[in-house]
């Protein structure tokens, strides 16, 4: 059974089949793309911790950072696995 946090797991982002809205959008966007919407959330998370959500926004913040560092990571992969095939 699959944990729920507000954080992590948000319940509201889960769909039919065990997918998660997160996963949807990467999917979507592509590695560089969701790159940016990470960026982009991180930042209103930090933005806003003061006047909407506290220390939970702060640590939704952190999560994307984490996601920043995972995608960039695959990024580097991905273009390393290029660079051989050629």
């Amino acid at each position: 059974m699959q944990e729920y946090d507000n954080v992590n797991h948000p319940e509201h982002y889960q769909n039919p089949g065990g997918v998660e809205t997160i996963d949807m959008i990467e999917n979507v966007l592509g590695l560089e793309g969701f790159l940016a919407y990470c960026w982009g959330n991180a930042i209103k998370y930090i933005c806003r911790w003061k006047k909407k959500g506290g220390v939970e926004s702060l640590n939704k913040a952190v999560w994307y950072i984490q996601r920043i560092e995972k995608t960039e990571a695959a990024i580097v992969k991905q273009k390393q696995e290029r660079g051989a095939e050629h």
